[in-house]
């Protein structure tokens, strides 16, 4: 059964205030509560030693804490780390911890499951259920922190990560189509990005999107502090029309007058993310179209070579024809980066340890019936 009562950790700065105001307590106790919660990463009011006691019962009586069950932990051998989060209504919703050279970067899923379709992503089977709230979208950042430390020696994040570290780049790339849950994402980034809060530099967060333009556009024009990533993977409207729906509604064209706009109002680079498919956007044609279509656009290109789950159509291209792919584009002047699949060997394909998840308790169930 969830809550009524809103999340601590789902709250603004101006939210906070609000709270002391309400509570009758000084507004210089929003600024302890924040660097409470979102610095250290307590939703434990009780801990807080230089708040007023009448404070601590209002904040009991009136807000709660959010903590996620852990349905499922795994990591693989390339260091990435998996959880699936079970949320106070019995939805569950996956995160990963992927570790770089000297950092971590953290998947965040903004809704269960999606509504856009798109045929290449499991996520995508099972249709959109809800959005997640802001603070399950934060509960993500402080589960996943939480259990690496306490796991501290049992889950290793690379040889130049220190395990139980916190991420240093949060990317909104997890289950869901994030500008279809612009206000909660909105209100995430600008949790994340306070620099008296989590205090995460607004040029490691980057939200990407499948495409949805009005989405794009208000990006924009609230000067939302983050990157974008535009998944394409299509350099004509006919393919993208097949493997990504949302094309049908604002083509390759509207998407990347989008796109353009939001790199020229925040001076920053693209992230364009391209799925290879093999036979389907793979070709030589396709890169040297893609280069085409992005010619007037800042961009750093990353290809990722198809992770296959079970029942897909689609599969993963060889090595030479991404190879290829990869030095059409770098010849011509474009950054880009081959991302192999992290993960491969966990269910690491997104909403893949989601699905294996119900289909072992459809299994059950099942059996408990016959």
């Amino acid at each position: 059964m969830t809550d009524p009562r809103p999340a601590l950790i789902g709250m603004t700065h101006n939210d906070l205030l609000a709270l002391c105001e309400q509570a009758g307590v000084k507004s210089v106790h929003a600024d302890t509560l924040r660097a409470h919660i979102f610095r250290r990463g307590n939703q434990n009011v009780r801990d807080i030693s230089d708040i007023p006691h009448e404070f601590y019962r209002f904040l009991e009586e009136h807000t709660c804490r959010l903590e996620p069950a852990l349905s499922a932990a795994q990591q693989s051998e390339d260091g990435t780390g998996k959880f699936l989060l079970r949320m106070a209504d019995g939805r569950e919703i996956e995160t990963v911890l992927i570790p770089g050279k000297g950092r971590l970067t953290q998947c965040i899923s903004t809704q269960v499951g999606c509504a856009v379709g798109c045929t290449f992503c499991l996520t995508a089977v099972g249709g959109l259920i809800r959005n997640l709230d802001t603070a399950e979208m934060i509960a993500q950042i402080l589960t996943a922190q939480t259990y690496a430390r306490e796991k501290h020696g049992e889950m290793k994040f690379g040889e130049e990560t220190s395990t139980g570290q916190r991420p240093r780049n949060l990317v909104l790339m997890g289950m869901g189509e994030p500008l279809h849950n612009y206000n909660a994402v909105a209100r995430f980034i600008r949790i994340v990005t306070d620099p008296a809060g989590m205090a995460f530099s607004p040029r490691r967060v980057t939200v990407s999107t499948a495409g949805y333009v009005p989405g794009i556009m208000r990006m924009t024009d609230d000067n939302l502090p983050c990157n974008l990533a535009l998944s394409l993977n299509a350099t004509d409207d006919k393919t993208r029309n097949r493997i990504m729906p949302i094309n049908r509604r604002w083509p390759i064209a509207e998407v990347l007058e989008a796109t353009q706009r939001f790199a020229r109002g925040s001076n920053k680079r693209i992230l364009i993310e391209y799925v290879m498919l093999a036979d389907i956007n793979d070709s030589d044609a396709d890169a040297h179209r893609l280069l085409f279509l992005l010619k007037n656009i800042p961009c750093t290109i990353n290809l990722l070579p198809f992770n296959h789950f079970s029942g897909s159509e689609f599969q993963r291209p060889d090595n030479t024809r991404v190879d290829s792919f990869a030095k059409i584009v770098s010849h011509a002047g474009k950054v880009v980066i081959v991302r192999e699949s992290r993960g491969r060997d966990i269910s690491a394909a997104c909403g893949q340890l989601r699905s294996e998840s119900q289909q072992r308790k459809t299994s059950i169930t099942s059996t408990a019936a016959t």
